[in-house]
């Protein structure tokens, strides 16, 4: 009976045991499924605070000036530029630009020794043995404005007693206004990219004129109708179509209480901006990439994938920054980071040397030598993270499925070594003044129309070098 009773006991205990243990199972779970997803957490947050202009689409300004080198680095390089290419400064082969002595100076000034250095005797009336030039060359202060004054005369006619009156020039209308001169100077300096209060008294400063800041405001829109009506913007997207290759951009701009779009196509020495949403309508409305057949220079943005007519290029300095993201974060695991970067900057420089030597394609070896590499790397990235569950792992393996399916885009600058397209940095050079502009108008725009204005006007012709 007692061993009945205790077998009964000893059960129950069992039993309640069980559901301690089932009850610790499904905690140890959840605490399992807290834990992973802290880590995920972690390691996302180390991510982002890792992510600087140099692996990332960060701007520079976005940097902070108190974490320039990172903790237990001395002389971090955050650059993606190789260093030792070059030495810094002046290369070999360029050009003297080295200020130089002239025949006639405006002025002379004679500087002889009052007295002897030796003794101390007088010198004034000794004549000069020798003499050595010295010129400076310097800014005048801006002259007074010139005021010209026309006056429009009138004239009775003894035959027939009709009064005429004499014409005066296009350029004069209101009885006092400012002249063609003063609108040109003040239109380059809105067309800088200058506020419209900064350039005012820039104006009054170098021109020696002062000009309401209103209207100053008014020159954008006369100069922007101006160049409308001129068609000077259409002869630019005609040229830019020519082009065997066309960099374009896009960046936000705060106007009106919105947010608008700064869309850009350029090339070296010619670039078109307008404004518009993010839409393909939008890029389509600056006129120069519907029907373009040539080559266009990206980045990862898929607004600009309806274009088939033409061949696309992937910004291979983007993905350089994404590698670097992986590579700086996880060293061991991520490996073929590095040498998929390696791989690009090397058939960068084969590319070049290409170009230098007026080939068009390069190497049949080389080429397939570079294609097998590049597509074992893309392989060898996706199965070192295929079976690896964190956060740096899936961008890992979406990093390694981007180079295999956009082979042919991030390739471009390679098949096509006749052209400069490996990066989109002349697309980026051209864009940022409009950030600047922006950043040194307060951050915004109060209204649609100067943006319009401002991003239709400026630097539609780049100057040469």
């Amino acid at each position: 009976m007692a061993a009945a009773q205790d077998i009964t006991r000893l059960r129950e205990v069992n039993a309640r045991l069980r559901e301690v243990l089932e009850a610790q199972a499904v905690q140890l779970e959840v605490l399992k499924g807290q834990q992973q997803a802290l880590s995920r957490r972690v390691e996302e947050l180390e991510r982002k605070t890792g992510k600087d202009s140099s692996n990332s689409g960060k701007p520079p300004s976005s940097d902070p000036v108190w974490d320039k080198k990172p903790a237990g680095k001395k002389n971090t390089n955050r650059s993606l530029r190789e260093r030792g290419a070059r030495p810094p400064g002046k290369q070999p082969g360029a050009g003297s630009s080295t200020l130089k002595l002239v025949d006639d100076p405006d002025e002379t000034i004679w500087c002889p020794p009052r007295s002897c250095s030796g003794c101390g005797q007088d010198l004034s009336g000794e004549p000069v043995t020798a003499e050595r030039r010295h010129q400076v060359t310097d800014i005048r202060p801006a002259p007074a404005p010139a005021v010209t004054e026309y006056r429009a005369q009138a004239k009775c006619c003894p035959g027939c007693g009709t009064t005429s009156a004499g014409e005066l020039p296009g350029h004069v209308r209101a009885r006092a206004s400012y002249g063609p001169e003063t609108h040109a100077q003040a239109a380059s300096l809105i067309a800088h990219h200058v506020p419209v209060f900064r350039s005012a008294i820039l104006l009054a400063q170098l021109a020696g004129i002062r000009v309401p800041t209103g209207w100053m405001a008014g020159v954008r829109g006369k100069a922007a109708a101006l160049v409308a009506s001129s068609g000077f913007m259409d002869h630019v997207a005609a040229l830019l179509k020519t082009a065997g290759a066309v960099h374009v951009d896009e960046t936000p701009a705060r106007a009106a209480g919105g947010t608008r779009y700064v869309h850009l196509a350029c090339t070296r020495y010619l670039t078109c901006l307008h404004t518009g949403d993010r839409s393909a309508e939008a890029i389509d409305a600056g006129g120069v990439l519907p029907g373009y057949t040539g080559i266009i220079v990206r980045d990862g943005y898929k607004g600009y994938e309806h274009l088939t007519d033409a061949l696309h290029a992937w910004c291979a300095v983007h993905i350089l920054r994404d590698l670097k993201a992986l590579y700086d974060f996880e060293p061991d695991q991520q490996a073929w980071a590095r040498d998929m970067a390696g791989l690009l900057t090397g058939a960068r420089d084969a590319a070049a040397a290409a170009r230098r030597d007026g080939a068009a394609v390069l190497p049949g070896d080389v080429l397939a030598a570079l294609l097998a590499r590049y597509s074992d790397l893309a392989a060898a990235g996706l199965t070192a993270n295929v079976y690896r569950r964190s956060a740096t792992a899936a961008d890992a393996r979406r990093l390694a499925r981007r180079f295999r399916k956009y082979q042919d885009l991030i390739l471009r600058f390679v098949t096509r070594p006749d052209l400069d397209i490996f990066s989109n940095n002349e697309a980026e050079r051209a864009i940022r003044p409009t950030k600047v502009q922006m950043r040194s108008s307060g951050g915004c725009w109060r209204t649609l129309q100067p943006d319009r204005v401002s991003y239709r006007l400026p630097a539609t012709a780049a100057p040469l070098p």
